[in-house]
This record gives structure tokens, sequence and C-alpha cells, in this order.
């Protein structure tokens, strides 16, 4: 392993050994978390994130919104 590592200047065994697990996970040998899959989460969870936001901003137009609605009493 480290002299493989070596060769193309990966740095460590370790990252080396990651890499391997995960070829491993993709090919259906090991179980795991695909990179596909991995990928898919990643994106959802941007995707989620972002719909949040919209979702509070929407909200909060439509509270300001209210507010221009109702008629205006003067003292």
């Amino acid at each position: 392993m480290t002299a493989v590592a070596a060769k193309p200047g990966i740095g460590t065994t370790e990252t080396l050994r990651k890499w391997v697990r995960q070829d491993q996970v993709d090919s259906g040998n090991r179980p795991g978390v695909t990179s596909e899959e991995s990928a898919e989460l990643k994106r959802l969870k941007k995707e989620d994130a972002e719909l949040r936001r919209a979702n509070d901003i929407l909200k909060a137009a439509s509270f300001f919104a209210a507010g221009l609605d109702r008629p205006h009493t003067h003292s």
C-alpha cells in the first residue's frame, strides 16, 4: 500500500485505502453508501435548504402583505 500510494503522489496510505473501500462500495462488493448516493444526498440537502429559505421569505412577505390589506385607522 505504501509503495503504491507513494508512486502517484497520493500522500498517505489511508487516502488510498479510502479510495479502494469506496470503489468496493461503488462496485457492489462492499456494503455502504455509493458515491452516486452520496452526491444525490448532498444535492437534496442543498435543495432542501434553498426551499426552506424561500419558504421563510414567502412567510415574511405574506405577513407584511396581510398588514397592507388592513384599513388604517387614525385616532
